[in-house]
């Protein structure tokens, strides 16, 4: 990926230092671990999500999926035949 594309240029050692302090003092040493999970965790949703994306669109046709089954509907009760002489 370009990463002058996006505006960042080279980020060096010295660069990613000084960025890491800035984040540092905006959340503090506590929320630190915590951003730092939940931005992994973030990674690998995206990461998973377009690895089957791919694998959806780069399937082929023969191993395109069932289509969906209908539920079967419930059918009413059935009422045993009559013997020809109902009560009334």
């Amino acid at each position: 990926m370009n990463f002058l594309a996006f505006g960042f240029g080279n980020l060096g050692g010295p660069d990613l230092f000084v960025l890491l302090l800035i984040v540092l003092v905006f959340f503090g040493a506590k929320r630190l671990p915590e951003l730092a999970r939940g931005l992994g965790q973030s990674l690998n949703e995206f990461k998973k999500a377009r690895e089957d994306f791919e694998r959806e669109v780069n399937r082929p046709e023969s191993q395109s999926p069932p289509p969906p089954q209908a539920a079967p509907t419930p059918s009413a009760p059935q009422r045993p035949p009559s013997s020809g002489t109902e009560p009334r």
